[in-house]
């Protein structure tokens, strides 16, 4: 004999807004009780290395562009004449 066994979805009885309210109010506990957050100092001094990490990044951009385009400058100028 073969038992085959069905299973039914259970309901949860709790209507969508309760979920959402539920789910705001786990939300604010985590971020107050849980969460460490770094202190002023600490986001200060990773503010001014993002800060600087930019300024190099762009610099160096800035370089490529400009002898790129001393390079295609001289090559069209070659091509042209």
């Amino acid at each position: 004999m073969i038992r085959v066994r069905i299973l039914v979805p259970v309901h949860n009885s709790k209507s969508k807004m309760a979920k959402v309210s539920e789910y705001i109010k786990e939300s604010y506990v985590e971020l107050t009780q849980k969460v460490t957050w770094p202190t002023w100092r600490e986001l200060q001094n990773s503010s001014v290395l993002v800060l600087i990490a930019a300024l190099i990044i762009a610099m160096l951009i800035l370089v490529m562009d400009q002898s790129i385009n001393f390079v295609l400058t001289k090559f069209y100028d070659t091509l042209t004449k």
